[in-house]
């Protein structure tokens, strides 16, 4: 992901709608990050399905045995 952070930005050279409620002579922060792209409700049911059948099926008792087995790793 692309960040891009500005430190004491003056605050009078940001546009119109975002500099409307700042003290007159401020200096700001901007931080900018590229956001991915959004996905369509269909997009994401249908990324959402092919994570469903490309997971592995765990059952209660292997859970518990794989959370029992990390919770000992911890008593060594």
């Amino acid at each position: 992901m692309t960040k891009i952070v500005k430190d004491h930005y003056p605050a009078e050279r940001l546009p119109d709608d975002l500099k409307a409620d700042l003290p007159k002579g401020a200096d700001v922060r901007i931080t900018i990050e590229v956001l991915p792209p959004k996905m369509s409700p269909e997009e994401l049911l249908a990324l959402l399905g092919s994570i469903a059948r490309d997971a592995s099926p765990t059952s209660p008792n292997d859970a518990v045995a794989r959370v029992r087995e990390l919770r000992d790793e911890w008593d060594d």
